[in-house]
């Protein structure tokens, strides 16, 4: 039986990349199942994402990647071929809000989410029950001012000890420092508000009703040292008018969070997400 793999791919554009991938397959006995490229003449870059089925033996396997290697060199590209049944594994943290985090567990438990989720941290204790039915590891990492650099050590130990490769605040209330973005570059998601015009602060709902806003939304992206300007996966927006209270933008804007950041971590987790000058290419499925 034919086995699945995924084969990302960026490097400098050129001419000839998507024939010699095809033909790489072809001699190797491969069917591209799904391809998806886009070279970017703003920067240069070419990416590439392609589904493939192999032989069903270890060394079809080993004689694509051997081939990759090869190719990879030769166009200076970064490139992986992963499993396409593996499942990401997945550290969600969270502070008072328990909507987003829902939302991906619900997802991965109906198999629409290919990740693992490892565990969940929060800086409170506030939701620890609310969660229990999940039965996943709850860790309470307390952060004040003072315990800062103490609890992100900590976090980092989760991480390392789950095995973690994707870190999502689902509406986790901390900034983390620009020693843990660096660290985490390229694996941290975030969900925020967002407005036309913007509300940052407490109270964004509220603001905006203030200001009679026409569109309310929410912006996932990756997490970066620059606060909420990381570079943009997913966003939702929907229509509301005069007869929204604020209470009712609360409400939507709940949903339109949960969306927004299921859309960015499923991408994320099916390996569509390429970053590209500060901006991402997303691939469709």
């Amino acid at each position: 039986m034919a086995q699945a793999f995924i084969l990302t791919l960026s490097c400098p554009d050129g001419v000839g990349i998507v024939a010699r991938l095809a033909r790489l397959m072809e001699e190797h006995g491969c069917f591209i199942a799904s391809s998806r490229t886009f070279g970017d003449p703003q920067t240069g870059r070419f990416f590439a994402r392609l589904v493939f089925n192999t032989p069903d033996d270890d060394a079809a396997l080993a004689g694509v990647k051997a081939a990759m290697s090869r190719l990879g060199e030769d166009l200076s590209a970064d490139w992986k071929i992963r499993p396409s049944t593996e499942r990401m594994r997945t550290l969600l943290l969270v502070s008072k809000s328990d909507h987003c985090a829902n939302t991906l567990l619900y997802a991965a438990r109906r198999g629409e989410l290919p990740i693992e989720v490892t565990g969940i941290v929060s800086n409170h204790d506030t939701l620890k029950a609310n969660f229990a039915h999940w039965n996943l590891p709850w860790f309470h990492v307390p952060v004040t001012a003072a315990s800062k650099p103490a609890a992100e050590a900590r976090l980092a130990e989760i991480i390392a000890e789950t095995g973690t490769e994707l870190v999502v605040l689902a509406r986790y209330m901390q900034v983390l420092s620009q020693d843990a973005c660096r660290r985490l570059e390229g694996r941290v998601i975030n969900i925020h508000h967002s407005f036309l015009p913007g509300f940052k602060g407490a109270q964004p709902y509220h603001r905006a009703h203030a200001r009679g806003v026409k569109v309310i939304g929410a912006t996932a992206h990756y997490v970066t040292a620059d606060l909420d300007e990381g570079p943009i996966i997913s966003q939702v927006t929907e229509a509301i008018d005069h007869s929204f209270t604020p209470e009712d933008m609360v409400e939507s804007g709940r949903h339109i969070e949960g969306i927004a950041l299921l859309r960015a971590v499923k991408a994320h987790a099916e390996h569509r997400v390429f970053q590209n000058s500060g901006k991402t290419v997303v691939f469709a499925r």
